[in-house]
């Protein structure tokens, strides 16, 4: 992928599957989005904050916005997306305020147009990182930013690097690699939290007792390295990584 172009041809096309596929990727999406929105409630409880408004950069079909909506968090609740057909299946959701299509690289608002912006799962598939996140802070006071941490042993196998460019991951991150894209976005960290995946996710795509047993015993051990050594996990496997990015004080 070489340009926004040809990056947002990439998304409608994972949006427009067959219907059987279409189905299960949005209980995947739904289910996502659970964890992803204890992540913003949690980042933003800790900072103090109660948006009034929120805008999703890169919202897809809406589910992380309607699982805000569900815990009565983020106040008039709005998304854009680079696929048209993302944003007509998030614009048709009654929960969401406003969906448009953008460029994936301007948004056309005016500054702090909104009190909070959610960058989730994003940075990892855009060709400049940092520009996106100085445009979202730009736009919103505050700003949540969730990747996975993919700069490890278990995402460099062949398998795993195939995946990574099927989904449309252009960077495999870590944590120092987050925090300099924040920096570089003129941002600073006020909070931030990892997890690895839970149970409910490995088990997602088991479909048989054998493989529920594999994905169970697969959690446990991640679950317990990353508890017991952290420092293991995050070279050993992919986690989830979420953190809190505000504007840098005025005498910094």
């Amino acid at each position: 992928m070489e340009d926004a172009e040809t990056i947002a041809r990439f998304y409608e096309d994972g949006y427009t599957q067959a219907p059987a596929d279409a189905a299960l990727f949005a209980r995947w999406r739904a289910f996502g989005a659970t964890g992803k929105a204890e992540h913003v409630l949690a980042l933003c409880a800790g900072a103090g904050l109660r948006p009034a408004s929120t805008l999703e950069v890169g919202c897809g079909d809406g589910a992380l916005l309607c699982a805000l909506h569900e815990r009565g968090f983020g106040g008039t609740l709005a998304g854009v997306e680079v696929a048209q057909a993302a944003v007509d299946i998030a614009g048709a959701r009654p929960q969401i305020g406003s969906v448009d299509l953008y460029d994936g690289e301007h948004l056309p608002l005016a500054d702090r147009s909104f009190e909070l912006g959610i960058l989730s799962h994003v940075l990892e598939h855009v060709l400049d990182p940092a520009a996106l996140l100085a445009e979202v802070a730009r736009v919103c006071s505050a700003v949540v930013v969730e990747v996975p941490l993919e700069a490890n042993w278990s995402a460099r196998r062949a398998g795993k690097r195939a995946h990574g460019a099927e989904v449309g991951h252009l960077r495999l991150l870590d944590r120092a690699a987050v925090r300099a894209i924040v920096a570089q976005a003129g941002l600073r960290i006020a909070g931030e939290l990892e997890d690895p995946l839970p149970l409910q996710a490995h088990n997602f795509f088991a479909d048989t007792t054998p493989r529920r047993a594999i994905a169970a015993g697969k959690w446990a051990t991640r679950s317990a390295v990353h508890r017991l050594a952290p420092g293991l996990a995050h070279r050993a496997f992919t986690l989830h990584y979420a953190c809190l990015c505000l504007p840098l004080p005025p005498d910094a």
